[in-house]
């Protein structure tokens, strides 16, 4: 089981999605992480954007998005 919860992976994707917003704005943003404080520019841009993948992709993993696949098959002329 993870230990990142949908909450706790919402919110990350909620904190890098305000900083990409801050950014375009401002052209800089403070993010807390567990190590401290970060201060985002424009510069890192490439970053946020690759955050925000990531944690978008783990919330929809731990919500079910994208599980239901489309499954066919063709009979055999046997």
């Amino acid at each position: 089981m993870s230990a990142i919860t949908l909450s706790s992976a919402q919110a990350h994707l909620d904190a890098w999605l305000a900083a990409s917003i801050a950014v375009a704005a401002a052209q800089s943003y403070e993010i807390s992480t567990p190590t401290g404080t970060r201060k985002l520019t424009s510069a890192d841009a490439a970053e946020i954007r690759n955050m925000i993948v990531f944690w978008e992709t783990r919330v929809n993993r731990l919500s079910g998005v994208g599980r239901k696949r489309l499954r066919y098959f063709v009979p055999s002329s046997d």
